[in-house]
């Protein structure tokens, strides 16, 4: 229903990096519709015990009024990862316009796939629920 919502040219794209996205997850992430958007979370089956009693996001992605957003909890929860997307980014000559854990792009090509999907694809749901299980014993 969210694609069909979106005007043509809109959905191509977003159409086009759920794709991408869908290729490069690891195995056991559930796509499904969150807070407005397309998301892939740790489904409760695998994690029910969450701060807010929700499946845990993993990535998710929306069409903004004036661009697109990939919203990387995968990226939030490791540091290597956040610093290894920006130097990639940096060392393909391309402008990363990221927010806190929040990538944003006007365009498609304004995507760097190969180190998106490399980022999207580096960490298994086990992991997943390692890091997140260890980032709320130390809070």
């Amino acid at each position: 229903a969210y694609l069909e919502e979106l005007p043509p040219e809109r959905r191509e794209v977003v159409a086009s990096v759920r794709d991408l996205v869908n290729a490069s997850l690891p195995p056991g992430y559930v796509e499904t519709m969150a807070y407005g958007m397309i998301a892939w979370v740790v489904p409760l089956a695998r994690l029910a015990d969450t701060h807010n009693g929700q499946p845990l996001s993993y990535v998710a992605l929306a069409a903004q009024k004036n661009n697109y957003a990939l919203y990387l909890a995968c990226d939030s929860m490791d540091a290597s990862a956040d610093e290894t997307l920006r130097a990639a980014y940096a060392k393909a000559g391309r402008k990363l316009d990221m927010g806190k854990s929040c990538l944003r792009f006007k365009r498609r090509e304004d995507l760097f796939d190969e180190a998106v999907a490399r980022l999207i694809g580096a960490s298994p749901v086990e992991q997943t629920i390692r890091r997140y299980q260890a980032s709320r014993k130390r809070s």
